[in-house]
């Protein structure tokens, strides 16, 4: 421990794992340090013994369930979007090396409480049971508008500059009525509320071609892959990937404890006794408590059941995103589940969670609109989780703190986060120009 290094990293989280192996990558000195004896932090991916003791106090459970080993339960519940950052980042890394990779079956929205499969494109949008026969042709014409933008390409802009016009007039020049605004916004462009309709509409159009080619890149019913055995397998990848640049993990490492000069700048990590130096230190919320703001909280249900949730055709694997007009809430919920298919539970078993940024001190109570959308479920577990952002200047302590994960069923907002952080820790920006249709097959996705 009594050595030098330009980068302490604390808690083996999705987060500061990615961020242990790009630093390594890029030749600094990094060791990696966690309190517990398992990789993930948060994000982490239980068996089912662990899943009993951690939610009902003891480690039995129904031996009806089948084998506690071939249960790989994720506590932040994510599909990773095709196209999107992650997938660059684990290709701009080569981690797909360590990982397999299913496509995941289907993508649907909650609308007038019916479950629909979610229109990406001109064709969809034509025979989508979700709009009219007159909302139809004006959606179609607004994905032709949206696949046909290229930045490059002023002919495809129809006369409108995105980084001036907002979302708001650009759906309004296409007339498209509340309820299809309603799930391009959310489960489409994956807004999180509907402040973007005021904001330049650039981005919001990215996104939803961003949408659009994740799902024409493995030819799945949806945009997103998912890891075989669970999202646990992403931050041991990334471990792997640190440790062959030269990264020193320690795990089960008690009270890691930062250690400030007397300038308030972090030096170094002192556990069991020993002080390691460091020129900076990377850390989830927990391992500094004093510089961080509670943001709000995450409420989310974890259920194992019998079968696939109804209304998503047998889907073994499906996202469903239930916006917040929809359910009276300032926040979209969110359905996740997998199953047996992916190696995260016993034969015929699947894994349903419901999350949603709490509103209330009620979890049970607030998460029933998704529940009920499950049909019967064998086990369930309500789980809280409070959410923090950095509230230090890094500048100042040189403490680089990542953010709480939020309640969302997709990673653009872990890797925006990630990206962030990376560039203030180097000074520079990551770059990821990767030829992603030459790499798309080493991703392994089936």
């Amino acid at each position: 421990m009594d050595e030098e290094y330009d980068v302490i990293v604390l808690g083996t989280g999705l987060k500061e794992c990615i961020l242990s192996g790009l630093l390594s990558v890029d030749g600094l000195k990094v060791l990696h340090m966690d309190q517990n004896d398992y990789y993930g932090g948060a994000s982490s991916s239980l068996n089912l013994n662990q899943l009993w003791k951690r939610f009902r106090g003891s480690d039995q459970p129904p031996e009806s369930l089948g084998a506690s080993k071939e249960y790989n339960v994720d506590m932040v519940p994510k599909f990773i979007i095709a196209n999107g950052n992650l997938v660059q980042v684990l290709i701009h890394t080569d981690v797909t090396k360590y990982l397999n990779f299913k496509a995941v079956d289907g993508s649907f929205v909650f609308n007038k409480g019916k479950i629909y499969k979610v229109p990406a494109n001109d064709v969809e949008a034509l025979k989508s049971p979700l709009m009219g026969l007159f909302e139809k042709r004006r959606a179609r014409k607004f994905f032709i508008y949206v696949q046909d933008y290229e930045d490059d390409d002023p002919k495809s802009h129809e006369g409108l500059d995105l980084n001036k016009v907002t979302a708001r007039e650009i759906i309004s020049k296409y007339g498209l009525e509340d309820d299809t605004i309603d799930f391009i916004g959310h489960a489409l462009a994956l807004h999180l509320d509907d402040s973007y309709l005021d904001q330049p509409a650039l981005d919001f159009v990215k996104r939803m071609k961003l949408y659009a080619e994740s799902l024409a890149r493995f030819q799945g019913g949806s945009p997103y892959i998912y890891p075989l055995y669970g999202l646990g397998e992403l931050p041991q990848a990334f471990a792997r990937l640190s440790a062959v640049y030269g990264g020193t993990y320690m795990l089960n490492k008690p009270e890691c404890k930062v250690e400030f000069d007397a300038n308030g700048k972090a030096i170094g990590v002192t556990s069991e006794g020993e002080t390691a130096k460091c020129k900076k230190v990377v850390c989830d919320p927990s391992y500094l408590p004093s510089k961080v703001k509670k943001v709000g909280k995450v409420a989310r249900a974890i259920c194992i059941m019998s079968h696939p949730i109804p209304n998503t055709n047998d889907s073994h694997s499906v996202q469903l995103i239930l916006p917040q007009k929809q359910l009276g809430r300032k926040w979209d919920m969110y359905l996740f589940c997998c199953s047996y298919y992916h190696n995260v539970a016993s034969k015929g078993k699947y894994i349903a969670f419901v999350s949603t940024e709490a509103e209330t001190d009620n979890p049970e109570v607030e998460l029933r609109p998704g529940i009920e959308l499950l049909g019967p479920v064998d086990e369930i577990f309500y789980d809280t989780c409070d959410r923090y952002e950095p509230a230090n200047d890094p500048a100042a302590d040189n403490c680089f703190i990542s953010t709480s994960y939020d309640a969302t069923t997709h990673f653009e907002t872990t890797v925006d986060d990630v990206i962030a952080m990376y560039s203030k820790i180097t000074g520079k920006n990551l770059d990821l120009s990767v030829d992603l249709s030459a790499a798309s097959a080493s991703a392994g996705a089936e």
